[in-house]
């Protein structure tokens, strides 16, 4: 199991949602084809087929809470998570 998919599980899992990267999570939304545009300390991701715009800021190292749950909501509702 690589390092985006043992995130991919603790953003999924949700127990751990203020205690996520912000560096990989946005590696992590790459790695599912995002497309990211940075605009000052926003970093937003934007993906074909999918109609919500992801817009990302620091808090010191970490990804804020709030946004590692709208993430994981994406994730969800599109179907995102690869099939083991």
């Amino acid at each position: 199991m690589g390092r985006d998919d043992k995130l991919l599980l603790r953003i999924l899992g949700g127990l751990a949602d203020a205690n996520i990267g912000f560096d990989e999570m946005c590696d992590l939304l790459k790695g599912l084809d995002f497309e990211e545009r940075i605009r000052g300390s926003h970093h937003m991701y934007r993906r074909e087929g999918v109609s919500e715009l992801l817009n990302l800021q620091r808090d010191g190292n970490k990804a804020k809470p709030y946004q590692v749950r709208q993430v994981r909501a994406v994730i969800v509702k599109y179907r995102l998570a690869k099939e083991e």
